[in-house]
């Protein structure tokens, strides 16, 4: 009954990811899980690349890995997914704190702009966040901000129509 899944049914590999994942008891397998939402998520399905992320971010079934946990969000962000975008956010923003001098304004714009994106779809938490972000920008940051938010809609857009 995996034949779907064997073949490279990204939706149904992201099915069996969450089975494992949700399952209770002796079902719930999370490394399993993981196996089946990074094939689904090499795929670019994007709620398979948002729970990939949290995995890592969690060490579920995975070696935990703030790193990697990022990279996955990206690739989920960047498609539009607002669950993503705001954890990507918060990753940028956990970076300003751990990151050399030179990176932190770079993630502090980074983060205002997922935090920015993902409140724009409604995403809970996100429109809190990135306003308490800028109040410790600079007006440069945030009009980089906002033009990162504007560049990243603009992109999706022309996407969209085509």
């Amino acid at each position: 009954s995996s034949a779907p899944a064997e073949t490279g049914d990204a939706a149904v590999q992201f099915g069996l990811g969450l089975k494992f994942a949700a399952s209770q008891g002796d079902g719930q397998d999370y490394a399993q899980a993981a196996m089946w939402y990074r094939k689904a998520a090499e795929q670019n399905h994007p709620l398979a690349q948002l729970n990939l992320g949290l995995m890592y971010a969690a060490g579920q079934g995975v070696a935990r890995d703030e790193a990697t946990a990022a990279a996955w969000f990206r690739k989920s962000a960047e498609q539009g997914d607002a669950g993503a975008q705001h954890h990507l956010g918060a990753s940028c923003r956990r970076a300003c704190f751990t990151g050399r001098r030179e990176d932190v304004c770079e993630s502090k714009v980074e983060a205002y702009k997922w935090f920015h994106l993902a409140a724009d779809q409604g995403y809970k938490g996100s429109e809190a966040a990135y306003e308490i972000l800028s109040l410790s920008m600079s007006r440069e940051e945030l009009t980089e901000g906002d033009r990162r938010v504007g560049a990243f809609v603009a992109a999706k857009t022309s996407t969209a129509q085509d």
